[in-house]
């Protein structure tokens, strides 16, 4: 028996459709959820542990401290100059280090990390807690989609030689890439003093004949 030509194509359709349905709905929910699961929490501390942070870049190092004085701000600059942190800024770097994940993990030799920039890192983060450990994250080069950045956190050489690197997202480049006027407090601009003028000279009376 001979299908009408349109009760064929809605057949077609209809398999077409489940099979859609089964590699997007089905077995990609699978492989979403096993990426999701061989994604890893980078660090376990929570922000408030957080005493000291330096960060390193190939422009410049700066510290910052916990203000314990008052929550406004929240983050003091050390050096290289000393005066109120940009606490929005600092809390975006904060909240990548402590909720922050690697999507993969990548056992590599010792004698490769040149490869993933890891040599000359673009950043250093060096973490300090209250309770006196310290934690390190070094940012290497981007991937070749610049998708996710090379990264190690709290590096140490296993005993078969290999150092784990990680794969990151692209934004703590972006928290920590940043010029030092950036790092300072904003200025309100109900405190900023207005242009004086020069006092314009007064045309001298003239008497009138």
């Amino acid at each position: 028996m001979k299908l009408p030509r349109t009760t064929l194509i809605l057949v077609l359709l209809a398999l077409g459709l489940g099979g859609f349905v089964y590699f997007y709905e089905i077995r990609g929910a699978t492989q979403r959820e096993e990426v999701k699961e061989n994604q890893q929490q980078i660090f376990s501390f929570a922000e408030d542990d957080v005493q000291f942070i330096t960060v390193t870049t190939q422009k410049l190092t700066l510290n910052l401290e916990r203000n314990s004085q008052s929550n406004n701000p929240k983050w003091l600059l050390k050096s290289p100059v000393s005066e109120p942190g940009n606490d929005a800024i600092v809390s975006y770097l904060m909240d990548l280090l402590v909720k922050g994940r690697s999507i993969n993990t990548l056992p590599t030799p010792v004698n490769q990390i040149a490869e993933f920039g890891l040599d000359q890192p673009q950043a250093t983060i060096k973490i300090n807690l209250k309770n006196q450990k310290t934690h390190q994250l070094i940012l290497g080069k981007p991937d070749f989609n610049r998708r996710f950045v090379y990264a190690q956190a709290d590096p140490s050489t296993q005993p078969n030689g290999n150092v784990n690197v990680l794969l990151v997202s692209t934004d703590f480049e972006n928290a920590v890439n940043r010029e030092l006027s950036e790092w300072k407090q904003p200025v309100a601009l109900d405190e900023v003093e207005p242009l004086s003028t020069p006092d314009t000279p007064q045309p001298t009376p003239t008497n009138s004949q």
